[in-house]
């Protein structure tokens, strides 16, 4: 016997935006599940079917076996088939905890939590080559976001490809105007504002042009065949946009080995993120803070200007993008230089200042936590730095404070830290 059931698309029916929950719950099969489950149940006599991609392989054993399948086979099917309605119930039940959460005004880190993952496909190898990887699509959902980005062009894309991709498109999600970022290893090497693509591209890559090469590209804009021109004038891994003109693609597609991706802007991140650790898992609510002018709190004699403020804010932005510790010099369209992922945060400060190809004099500079000592501006100021952001909170705030006075620097805190490990 066999027993072929597609269930009602529950899955594509709420991951859709503003369905009405009585359309969402008349999506709920019913005899569908309790179909497979019984077949599955007997998989020693029936063949239960629940995957079309399946049928192909299905039909190619039938006619080897004179119209029968395997016990193998039906084995494998009936571990799909379980497997299926265990994915499909899950759905329902997260959906019912999101509506009963939205009622309650019940926070998100529930009690108990699952976390359910389906694969996209296998990748060619892990973070190094001994290790092995594939893509999985998380719970419930269509397959979303960076996930569920198109392929235009290029090689497949790698393990290490996916996690520096997601920092990018992260980072330029996070301004309104248009923004690129040049992303090597999950740090910026470089981040440029512009009323163009060409033109933010541009500024991203004259803040370390060494660096780019062999990076990750995001656009938070359409890539126009003159910002294509200038993307492939280096080594460049990927590129991510939200769409190409199709002289751009065209330019784009010259280069073989170029992985062009492009991603659904309207996409929105999960609300929690996870990390492994043994035994257990850390989930925290991402970090989804936007700094605005009037949260800022001037602590110094000098206040900073207008311009300044624009400066700091897009330094800011950037700075909750880097690994820490993590310090940013920048102008208010363009980073200058990038201290990321030292022990010491004076020696970020040092490093973002070594590695500043173009001049720091009148730049600010951003730190994503509070300066424990006043060396740290003690160093900045020795590069011509106009202002700086930070969080405050050290109990050595008075001499960072006084520091930052004696050397006439305008000073903001936040309030607000951004730790990125």
């Amino acid at each position: 016997d066999m027993v072929v059931v597609n269930l009602y698309p529950f899955e594509e029916t709420i991951a859709k935006t503003g369905v009405p929950k009585e359309e969402a719950i008349e999506q709920i099969d019913i005899g569908g599940p309790s179909m497979i489950r019984s077949a599955a149940k007997n998989f020693w006599s029936v063949t239960v079917v629940v995957d079309p991609t399946k049928y192909d392989v299905i039909v190619q054993e039938m006619i080897q076996h004179n119209g029968a399948t395997t016990f193998s086979l039906r084995q494998t099917l009936a571990a799909q088939a379980f497997q299926k309605t265990s994915v499909y119930d899950g759905a329902i039940a997260d959906y019912f905890e999101q509506l009963a959460n939205e009622e309650v005004h019940s926070e998100l880190l529930t009690a108990k939590s699952e976390i359910r993952l389906s694969k996209i496909s296998d990748l060619r190898y892990g973070e190094n080559p001994h290790q092995s990887a594939a893509l999985y699509r998380t719970n419930h959902k269509q397959i979303s976001g960076l996930a569920g980005a198109t392929l235009l062009s290029g090689k497949e894309m790698s393990f290490n490809n996916y996690v520096d991709v997601e920092a990018a498109w992260q980072l330029v999600s996070d301004f309104e105007t248009t923004a690129v970022a040049i992303i090597k290893h999950t740090n910026p090497a470089g981040v440029g504002l512009g009323t163009t693509a060409v033109e933010a591209y541009q500024k991203a890559l004259a803040t370390d042009p060494l660096s780019a090469f062999g990076g990750i590209v995001a656009f938070n804009c359409p890539v126009d065949a003159a910002a294509a021109q200038q993307v492939t004038k280096i080594f460049t891994e990927v590129v991510i946009a939200p769409e190409f003109d199709p002289a751009a693609l065209e330019i784009l597609k010259t280069k073989k080995n170029l992985r062009v991706l492009r991603i659904r802007p309207d996409e929105q991140s999960e609300s929690l993120e996870y990390k492994q650790i043994s035994g257990g898992m850390l989930v925290q609510t991402r970090d989804t803070h936007r700094l605005t002018r009037d949260m800022l709190v001037v602590v110094t004699a000098k206040a900073p200007s207008d311009e300044q403020i624009d400066a700091l804010l897009f330094a800011w932005t950037v700075c909750k993008h880097t690994k820490s510790n993590a310090i940013v010099y920048a102008r208010k369209d363009q980073t200058i230089g990038v201290g990321a992922g030292q022990m010491s945060r004076v020696d970020s400060v040092k490093i973002g200042a070594m590695r500043a190809q173009l001049p720091l004099e009148g730049s600010v500079l951003a730190s994503d936590a509070f300066f424990p000592f006043r060396d740290g501006i003690d160093e900045a100021a020795k590069h011509g730095i106009t202002a700086i952001i930070q969080p405050g909170g050290s109990v050595r705030d008075d001499e960072v404070i006084a520091a930052a006075n004696e050397h006439g620097l305008a000073m903001v805190f936040t309030g607000i830290r951004h730790f990125k490990h």
